[in-house]
């Protein structure tokens, strides 16, 4: 780390001298006095909408942040950037936009932040993408910056049982089997979404607001008030840490080991791959396999598990759980963290666990003795594809391919009744260029389960899924349909073999057919022309790359 001596690195550019009078006039009508001309400036991405609960409270947490920036000896400035909501937008065409959303976010913080000259930022995010697109930003920015997570919202409560969103995605599967009626479904609907906070187990949001803290940009408890991130930034002005100074490779290793531990999303994959491609550090497929082999599942959480996030929170949250991974030689305790402590310092004097807890379980019981996030390659996927099995679907399945060209098509099947034991679903053409966007596909895999046929089908997808979906569902294929990977030529009735202990999805047609389908396919022109989709198609890599958009 370079002398702390340059806290106004990039705001006296554009605030000192007489030639930047203009300036000073502009930012005196949105309330610069002459002192504040002569301090660090914090901005404060906000990620507030009404689009969504994840993110309806941001704007006041953003007021907070800028509050303690201010009590610091700082300038805060609070901007805007976007959200969109996948709850909603979930099996339209709109979710396509998700993903997207990650670039835009990280792309507009970027811009706000480069153009107006912001020393040190706090960054605020709720639903998923904001999460990762925010870290992007920071990283290339490289400013000395925090991040911090709205929270997870408190489960409702239906009919003595907690609920969320998944609960009512498979409440659709169980309406469509006949199990609940109209009125128990829109009493499902009505009361599994309380209030703000992003959805509530450990689904993407949670999962990646989990994994920024182990990397050390957030602080380290969830329930610190914003106000101390608006200070934290004033501190690491002083001392010159960056986010350079904190992304390193060890610290992206902590990350997949919490990651892990947790029972996480499978979107971990790709955005922590996003996010140290941002920091020029070589993140792979192969580096969540080499971590998985010596990091167990430790917590039970939705949706595979028992209890949602806010029991995990209930319980004391993060902090316990990566005392016991450093305890257990885990994690990386000599990575530095935005406190300007590395981990190890910080976790000095974090207690245990509750005795009487279940939430979170030894090393000597674990839910899953190694990873739940299984890397698979084989002629379907060459160049990986990533599953999420937790050993309660199974560890192989073998099946007939029942091949759908959407998402859409695929839940009509399913809903229908067209699906049957012993298919494996294969959903394609969603991937990062043919959908483009790589849509979730939580519709399918929460009406198969609402179904009851979580054990007698699998799913296949060359897009991707929420951090809500469980089952034996295996996403990410690469090469995906649309540039011709082997997904784009399996018919209905071909046999596919995925055994998770090998790590290996294999589609079980001879070699020379295999050859000749892909001699006779021709790729199908993306549908988007014009405007943010079709630039993205244009831009992004394989979602093995982390499905970015400024590759090498």
């Amino acid at each position: 780390m370079s002398s702390p001596d340059c806290t106004r690195q990039h705001s006296s550019i554009v605030v000192d001298g007489a030639d930047r009078a203009p300036s000073r006039a502009m930012l005196r009508a949105v309330g610069f006095t002459d002192a504040d001309f002569h301090k660090p400036v914090v901005g404060v991405a906000s990620t507030w909408s009404m689009v969504t609960p994840c993110n309806m409270h941001i704007d006041r947490l953003a007021v907070e942040a800028s509050k303690g920036a201010d009590q610091a000896g700082g300038k805060g400035v609070i901007f805007g950037t976007i959200t969109v909501s996948d709850g909603i937008s979930m099996g339209t065409p709109g979710m396509r936009y998700s993903l997207v959303s990650r670039e835009i976010i990280a792309d507009s913080i970027e811009a706000v932040a480069g153009a107006e000259g912001f020393d040190g930022l706090v960054t605020i995010g709720g639903c998923d993408k904001n999460m990762p697109g925010c870290v992007m930003a920071m990283a290339r920015l490289n400013r000395p910056s925090v991040f911090v997570y709205g929270g997870t919202i408190v489960p409702g409560l239906h009919r003595g049982q907690s609920a969320d969103i998944v609960t009512v995605f498979e409440a659709v599967g169980k309406h469509a089997g006949k199990q609940i009626d109209d009125a128990e479904l829109k009493e499902i609907e009505k009361c599994s979404i309380p209030g703000e906070g992003s959805c509530g187990g450990m689904y993407t949001a949670n999962t990646m607001a989990s994994a920024i803290e182990a990397l050390g940009l957030s602080l380290p408890d969830k329930l610190a008030d914003c106000e101390r991130a608006g200070k934290a930034v004033l501190e690491l002005l002083k001392k010159n840490i960056r986010p350079s100074d904190i992304l390193s490779k060890k610290a992206f290793e902590n990350a997949i080991t919490v990651v892990i531990a947790l029972g996480g999303s499978t979107n971990a994959v790709l955005h922590l791959i996003a996010m140290a491609h941002t920091a020029h550090i070589k993140l792979t497929l192969e580096d969540f396999e080499r971590v998985g082999r010596k990091v167990p599942v430790l917590a039970d959480l939705k949706p595979s598990g028992k209890y949602n996030m806010a029991h995990f929170v209930r319980i004391g949250g993060l902090q316990p759980l990566l005392k016991m991974l450093l305890d257990q030689g885990l994690l990386h305790g000599d990575c530095m963290t935005v406190t300007g402590k590395t981990v190890a310092e910080n976790l000095a004097n974090v207690g245990n666990y509750a005795a009487d807890q279940d939430v979170v379980r030894p090393f000597s019981n674990p839910i899953k003795a190694d990873s739940h996030l299984r890397i698979l390659r084989g002629n379907l996927a060459p160049e990986g594809a990533v599953a999420k099995i937790t050993g309660k679907e199974g560890s192989a399945f073998t099946g007939k391919a029942i091949v759908y060209e959407s998402e859409e098509d695929s839940l009509k099947g399913i809903l229908s009744g067209e699906v049957k034991d012993g298919h494996v679903i294969v959903i394609r053409n969603e991937g990062p260029k043919g959908g483009p966007g790589m849509r979730e596909m939580l519709g399918p895999t929460s009406a198969i389960m609402g179904k009851g046929l979580g054990k007698t089908i699998a799913l296949i997808t060359d897009g991707r899924f929420s951090g809500g979906s469980h089952g034996f569902v295996v996403g990410h294929i690469t090469p995906e349909a649309a540039v011709g990977g082997v997904l784009a030529v399996v018919q209905n009735g071909d046999t596919i073999i995925i055994d998770a202990l090998k790590n290996e999805i294999n589609l079980a047609v001879p070699t020379e057919e295999i050859t000749r389908r892909l001699q006779a396919w021709k790729p199908t022109p993306c549908k988007e022309k014009r405007g943010t989709l079709a630039k993205y198609a244009k831009l992004v890599s394989s979602a093995s790359d982390g499905a970015v958009t400024d590759a090498d």
